[in-house]
């Protein structure tokens, strides 16, 4: 049986949603320490201006060097506010966000203040996942472990917005509402293609 670590993730990109097909199970890490400036709480969109990164204003729970599971949600800078109104405003023109907005909306008009990051990054993949029509098998590790000592594919840090994308686990080029004027963004989140592609996105996902 395959098996692939990855770390915590906002939105995921395509990238991380393929590591999830490509391999029989998934390890989300939760014990390793805490990265700034990853996917652990942000995601990239696809606006009529750009790229833009959208970022969870995140506090440590304890002194010292957190670890991830430790990292709970601020209320600081009306984020989901500003989130949804990123997302709304970029996708809603994409040819599924009607069909899907209503999945996706709760998660920012309920207050997350307070929430440990992880579970909220656990609730909108199990959300995301049941959008696409995946099942994969998840678990969350309990101490941080070699993971390349038993086998298994260790991505934790591979899928970054600091390093190059995976070259494997790039999708192939799909619809996006700015391509014309942008070009094709291989390393947006997931939502990207769930709202330009709707039931067609799993095509991207298990296309090798």
């Amino acid at each position: 049986m395959s098996v692939v670590y990855l770390s915590t993730a906002y939105l995921a990109p395509v990238a991380y949603y393929k590591a999830l097909c490509r391999y029989d199970s998934a390890v989300v890490e939760a014990c390793s320490h805490y990265v700034k400036q990853s996917y652990r709480n942000r995601c990239t969109i696809m606006t009529a201006g750009g790229e833009l990164s959208l970022s969870i204003p995140v506090e440590r729970t304890r002194p010292g060097k957190p670890f991830t599971r430790d990292m709970r949600i601020s209320a600081h800078d009306n984020w989901q506010h500003v989130h949804w109104n990123a997302i709304a405003s970029a996708y809603g023109s994409s040819p599924f966000f009607e069909y899907y907005r209503d999945d996706l909306y709760p998660f920012y008009e309920k207050s997350q203040s307070g929430r440990f990051l992880l579970d909220y990054n656990r609730e909108l993949q199990e959300m995301v996942c049941r959008l696409l029509g995946l099942a994969p098998r998840v678990s969350y590790s309990t101490a941080y472990l070699d993971a390349t000592a038993g086998g298994a594919v260790d991505l934790r840090d591979a899928i970054s917005p600091k390093r190059q994308p995976v070259a494997e686990l790039l999708p192939r080029p799909y619809y996006q509402v700015f391509s014309m004027k942008w070009g094709f963004s291989p390393h947006l989140s997931v939502i990207d293609l769930l709202f330009n592609m709707g039931n067609e996105a799993l095509l991207v996902l298990y296309d090798r």
